[in-house]
């Protein structure tokens, strides 16, 4: 026993207005038909109501140019325009001691279900699950019949002509996802995200049926010992006393899929007919268990928990599973900085992250997606995503690879500023009408969600604490437990688990604290004040700027995020490829007027006000979309993405633990295809951005400070850093070397950011006004390369405008790749190299002793130079992310690729994509395979230089792909593979 069986198959929906049968006529005389006929039509489950319509086609696609106009809004149909049945039948019969059991994990907003004509009326609320016991009504011989009338939120507001943050707010008086109504960078979703929105699925158990079982561990003796805490909710839903054996398995996945059983335990208990107990386990302990790090930190261990219950006489009669990682998250403000502190297992980790809304506006929310996101957002190193609180109480698919791949997650209750106290109009300040709904929600999310091991904090809301009685509830239910107040006395003295304390896995959560809003406690000011942001473009430099941002933590920081052309043609019509018109002032300020579609798409320009003059035209005047976005050419709104984020990142790094404890960027994905604040957009493609923000948050890192210009060393991590230095190369436009420094070793402590010296180029007399630097960071022993980071730049007072024609020049490139080939399933090994012959422009880390003692500047042909290694940064990340290697029985082949030129260069700004093959050609057609996984990308090499890069990625069936490279000196496209 122990079944469950997952409904996302087979379901039908119709507009309520058009069925003019009941619910119990729809479950017993008077089913839909298959194939459907009007009204009836499949059905997107889970889904939404719109996502239903688009997969029938009869609404236009809302995520394309301005087609959401022409779908009508809940505001002017009314609610029962968007009040849908949805309809599926299944089997299951029961024998014996057997109970079935309907849930639904999710339904926005209301609903009526009707099984097999009898029906019971859900309560309201977005974020809640419901379970009905349906086994006295199942049918005999098997077939059931099951149908839900859904209701959209009782608020959802109207959408006012200026538009603004969360519409006219009355979807706050509801507990729903409050961006429903628009926001600056989305639209309005006209059901409101109306639908059965998440999974639907029927448990088979025996009499005894396990619920929301609580895994907690402490740890003692620094480390040394911990103990798992387990309590679980025992349902007997028989009318006799059932005898139990309630058992628990605690695995650890080894090396090579080899299981460890840590513990196996069985304990006896009796559970009174129709009753509801708590047992609780007595304390399994580990003796120095294998931890759960985050990203950048360490490896995500993680051990299996599985929990049965036999009931005699019956056998099995449920059990329940769960991956779960041994790691204790401390939360205090920061008494340097009065930023917040995070620690997990005892060490600082300076936060690296994102905001998240969610994955999908139509909440087409698949594993699949998931994965790709959050791959995404653990290879540009982030550590942490905080789930905005306009948004969703995220899914446990979302966690669970939040779990594999070490993001730590913030987690934010339904509350925002704008749609809880203030915006024109003003909104309701007393949040939602019905707090004892929001409080059932808040109390049935945390139970949904409190075993993940990325779950780092819950939060009120955004920009604005709940009402005062939700704010003072929720204290008291999130309070954490004595064993994880920081620096618990108890815990320094060495005090391991008593009988005399009360369980922690008794407490809704008490392992993590609760903040009452993203702007208190540590976050920006700490008061509330508006002390987050800016969300603008800025001037690079500036981030790394004593006075950019006065407060320890920010939790919102933005910027641009314009996606390649490639997305743009694939989202919009042609009147939508128009780049914008620059209209330049007296004062240098370049104001960009986009077309209207970009407006509606939320574009947001290059240049600031008073601030900042615009970051595209530096690089010369676009032509056209290719030349502003990205095809062949010329990448300028890729340059700015990469170097924007870069900086940011850098910036707030430089000053880690001195200034600041972390940040977060706002944002780093969209939920619909919009122009701004990403790092890869709606159709799984990254811009630049992303790979100048997978360079920035390495855990040991080299970089530039742009505002002194000198070499900065990272060392994020617990270990000292030493028998390291930094070569130092400055490359021009004719392909010569006329900088180059290797400094002494050097020795950076754990976490913490060294100066090294600066870079004096720029001040010499012959410094050529736009030039490339290349830095890395090596060991000495063996020149293994630790971090690498290359920079264009231009002089003071001037700009990037010398690099339009260096794009005529024909670097020669060799790229040899070797192909790994598993059913779909494509992984690609390429080595690129640059092989420009000047002999004076070598790229290798020199190994005369000497230089490592001095630190004058060096003629490049003077020196000898060792071979250098592939990067063993990215090798060991690629090999974290990907986890598994592929069968033995893949296929293999290899391929080399020669781009031929006779120029000496740097190959500047290369940038792979995967595509299907076209077998006919014509008009525009997306040929992108996505998502892909790179280990870099929008990468360039200096004259000799090599990189080893991964792409990884899945084909469509029947699908051939294809492997194409372009560049800054790259004007057409080129197949390498």
């Amino acid at each position: 026993m122990g079944e469950k069986r997952v409904l996302d198959s087979g379901w039908l929906a119709a507009r309520s207005t058009e069925v003019s049968a009941t619910g119990v006529q729809l479950t017993t005389t008077q089913p839909p038909s298959f194939p459907p006929s009007a009204p009836w039509m499949e059905a997107a489950v889970p889904g939404t109501i719109l996502g239903t319509l688009l997969k029938n086609k009869l609404v236009p696609d809302p995520f394309y140019g301005l087609n959401n106009e022409a779908i009508i809004d809940i505001a002017d149909s009314g609610r029962d325009y968007y009040t849908f049945w949805f309809f599926t039948t299944f089997e299951c019969k029961v024998s014996g001691n057997q109970h079935v059991n309907l849930n639904f994990r999710a339904i926005n907003y209301s609903s009526e279900v009707y099984f097999n004509g009898h029906k019971e009326i859900l309560p309201k609320g977005m974020f809640r699950r419901h379970t009905l016991d349906i086994t006295d009504v199942l049918h005999p011989d098997g077939k059931n019949l099951l149908a839900v009338l859904v209701h959209p939120p009782d608020h959802p507001g109207s959408i006012p002509a200026e538009g603004g943050q969360g519409g006219d707010h009355e979807i706050g008086k509801d507990v729903a996802a409050q961006y429903v109504e628009g926001w600056d960078w989305m639209t309005p979703i006209r059901d409101r995200n109306t639908g059965i929105w998440d999974e639907v699925s029927i448990s088979i158990t025996g009499p005894v049926k396990i619920s929301d079982p609580h895994l907690v561990s402490s740890f003692f003796d620094d480390f040394k010992r911990s103990y798992l805490h387990t309590t679980v909710e025992l349902q007997n839903q028989s009318s006799w006393l059932a005898e139990c054996s309630l058992s628990i398995q605690v695995s650890n996945e080894l090396e090579g899929n080899i299981c460890l059983v840590e513990h196996l335990r069985s304990y006896e208990l009796s559970i009174p007919p129709s009753s509801v107990v708590q047992y609780t386990i007595p304390p399994l302990f580990f003796y120095k268990p294998n931890l759960w790090w985050p990203n950048g930190m360490g490896k995500q261990s993680l051990y299996n928990v599985n929990i049965t219950v036999d009931v005699k006489g019956v056998g099995e009669s449920d059990s329940w599973n769960h991956y779960f990682g041994f790691r204790k998250i401390e939360s205090t403000i920061d008494e340097a900085t009065g930023g917040r502190l995070f620690k997990v297992n005892g060490q600082r980790v300076f936060i690296r992250g994102g905001n998240w809304i969610l994955s999908d506006g139509l909440l087409r929310l698949t594993k699949k997606r998931y994965m790709a996101d959050i791959k995404f957002h653990a290879y540009m190193n982030f550590n942490m995503l905080r789930c905005w609180g306009g948004g969703l109480a995220e899914r446990p698919e979302f966690y669970h690879f939040c779990d594999l791949y070490g993001l730590l997650v913030w987690q934010e209750f339904w509350i925002t500023g704008d749609v809880d106290g203030r915006g024109q109009p003003v909104s309701n300040p007393d949040g939602p009408l019905d707090h004892d709904l929001f409080l059932l929600c808040a109390r049935d999310t945390v139970k949904l969600l409190r075993n993940h091991t990325s779950l780092a904090l819950w939060v009120g809301g955004n920009e604005q604490t709940p009402p005062e009685d939700i704010n003072k509830a929720l204290k008291n239910d999130l309070k954490l437990h004595p064993f994880f107040i920081s620096c618990d006395e108890k815990t320094t003295r060495g005090e391991g688990f008593t009988g005399n304390s009360e369980d922690p896995s008794k407490y809704l959560d008490g392992t993590r604290v609760y903040v009452q809003g993203s702007m208190w406690d540590g976050f920006a000011d700490g008061k509330g004040d508006f002390t987050d942001g800016p969300y603008e473009i800025q001037n690079p430099e500036d981030f790394f700027k004593n006075d950019f941002y006065k407060y320890g933590f920010n939790p919102e920081v933005g910027s641009v995020g314009m996606p390649i052309a490639d997305t743009i043609r694939a989202t919009m019509p042609p009147e939508g490829w128009q780049i914008p018109l620059f209209k330049k002032g007296d004062n240098g300020y370049v104001k960009e007027v986009p077309n209207p579609i970009w407006e509606y798409h939320k574009y947001i320009p290059y240049s600031k006000p008073g601030k900042v003059h615009d970051q595209i035209l530096p690089y010369g005047q676009p032509k056209n979309l290719d030349d502003f976005c990205e095809e062949v050419g010329q990448i300028k709104a890729q340059l700015v993405n990469y170097v924007q984020y870069r900086a940011l990142i850098e910036g707030w790094t430089s000053r880690m633990w001195t200034k600041y404890t972390g940040f977060l960027i706002w944002k780093t994905q969209n939920p619909w295809t919009g122009l701004r604040g990403q790092f890869y957009d709606h159709l799984h493609d990254q811009t630049a951005g992303f790979f100048g923000c997978r360079c920035a948050a390495e855990p040991v890192h080299v970089q530039l400070n742009l505002a002194t210009y000198f070499i900065e060393v990272v060392n994020t991590l617990a270990n000292e850093l030493s028998d390291v230095a930094v070569e130092i190369s400055v490359w021009d436009l004719d392909g010569t070397c006329p900088f180059y420094k290797v400094t002494e070793k050097i020795t950076v402590p754990p976490k913490e950011v060294q100066q090294v010296v600066e870079l004096k180029y720029p001040k010499l007399k012959t410094a050529k006004p736009v030039y490339f630097l290349l830095l890395k960071l090596f060991r000495i022993s063996d020149t293994a390369i630790l971090s690498r980071n290359f920079y264009w730049l231009h002089l003071p007072g001037k700009d990037y405008m010398l690099l339009e024609p260096y794009q005529k020049k024909k670097i020669p490139l060799k790229i040899t790749s070797h192909v790994l080939i598993s059913g779909s399933n494509y992984k690609v090994e390429m080595h690129v190299q640059n092989t420009s012959k000047n002999s004076t422009s070598r790229s290798l880390i020199c190994m005369e002793s000497g230089l490592f003692s001095d630190c004058n500047d060096y003629n490049f042909e003077s020196t000898k130079f060792a071979p250098e290694s592939f990067q063993e940064k990215q090798e060991s990340m690629w090999r974290r992310i990907c986890r598994r290697p592929f069968p033995s029985k893949s296929l293999h082949h290899s391929n080399m690729f020669n781009i031929n030129g006779t120029d000496s260069g740097v190959a500047f700004f290369l940038h792979f994509s995967v595509h299907a093959v076209k077998k006919e050609w014509g008009s525009y057609e997306d040929t992108r395979i996505l998502p892909v996984h790179y280990t870099d990308n929008y990468f360039s090499l200096v004259p000799g230089e090599e990189m080893a890069i991964d792409v990884s990625f899945e084909v469509p069936q029947g699908t051939t792909p294809r492997i194409a490279l372009r560049g800054w000196n790259y004007p057409e496209s080129y197949t390498v593979i």
